[in-house]
């Protein structure tokens, strides 16, 4: 018994450690993507949507707090590949640790399902994960360029938006879609293929088609996501929204399409606005749809139970009836 426990605590800390390294990973590979994809607004560089904020979050809701350290491991080494170090570098990555950890106690603390089958669910990645907890590497991030002289007041505003809804968005978009992964489990039931192949085929051709066109028609791109919602929920919205905001981030960041002749914040302004509704409409109205049927099916359950105890009730008055009915004929007949 003493060498099961031994063995067993020797292991613990193996690990966590290949945990915390895998976390890291995740981190800064996403980081990389993020990366390359970037927006200049006011001479600093943001990212229109920030990956790594979503792999963090993902990752504490699956595993908890003990996975903060990779958090932390991942956001030097992006931010080692970008700068040198020093004591800005470090209040960044402080900032980029603390966000996610804070949106994970803050959804932790609202009751959040990973599932996310209910709109209080989505409403609480929203505002809580995404939008609140944000804050804090927005902040940090842009205050720090400011007290550092790098950034001026003039710009800090622009600077501090871009970052934040940048970072918010990597929540919006990417949490759900790693939560959905994380979900599924072989053998994947293949309901309704052929109208998930038609309606991938579709969005394939459509999505790219209205990012890059010299005319505006990105708007084609909500009936798409509203098919998708309703009849695959979370799985297709998010998935459809993932494909779309790559798109457009591509189109925005070449200037392609609807994005071409405006000015860097124009820019900026005009894909997260889309970015930002996209994801707002996907996670919210699959929330929604999702909520109404599990509540269907829940009352169809209680409707069928009841069913079976009427028809065990029915079942057993004849036979009560009758018998009450002979008892009082031979009542009466032996009156008589």
């Amino acid at each position: 018994m003493a060498a099961v426990v031994g063995s067993q605590d020797l292991r613990r800390p193996v690990v966590v450690a290949l945990q915390t390294l895998a976390v890291a990973a995740c981190y800064y590979v996403s980081g990389q993507l993020g990366l390359l994809r970037e927006l200049v607004v006011e001479g600093s560089v943001v990212t229109p949507v920030w990956p790594p904020t979503g792999v963090s979050v993902t990752f504490l809701l699956i595993f908890g707090l003990r996975c903060w350290p990779g958090i932390a491991l991942g956001a030097f080494l992006v931010i080692l590949s970008l700068t040198s170090l020093s004591p800005s570098a470090f209040g960044v990555l402080v900032g980029n640790t603390a966000a996610p950890v804070v949106g994970y106690l803050l959804l932790r603390r609202a009751g959040f399902r990973t599932d996310l089958a209910r709109l209080r669910d989505g409403l609480a990645l929203v505002f809580l994960g995404a939008f609140t907890a944000m804050l804090i590497s927005s902040t940090v991030g842009a205050g720090l360029l400011l007290v550092t002289g790098k950034l001026d007041w003039a710009s800090f505003w622009a600077v501090w938006l871009a970052w934040w809804v940048g970072d918010a968005m990597g929540v919006l978009i990417v949490t759900p879609v790693l939560l959905l992964l994380s979900r599924v489990r072989p053998p994947l039931r293949l309901s309704r293929w052929k109208e998930a192949s038609g309606l991938a085929l579709i969005i394939c051709c459509v999505v790219p088609l209205a990012a890059h066109s010299p005319v505006s028609l990105l708007f084609l791109i909500y009936p798409l996501l509203i098919w998708a919602a309703l009849r695959f929920q979370l799985a297709g919205s998010m998935l459809c929204a993932l494909f779309a905001s790559i798109t457009a981030t591509v189109a925005a960041t070449d200037r392609a399409g609807p994005f071409d002749r405006l000015t860097r914040v124009e820019v900026m302004i005009k894909l997260q606005a889309f970015n930002g509704a996209m994801a707002l409409t996907a996670l919210i109205l699959s929330a929604v749809i999702t909520e109404q049927i599990n509540t269907r099916r829940s009352v169809e359950r209680a409707c069928q139970e009841l069913v079976e105890v009427l028809e065990h009730l029915t079942a057993g008055e004849p036979a009560d009836g009758r018998a009450s009915l002979e008892d009082g004929g031979l009542g009466r007949r032996q009156d008589e």
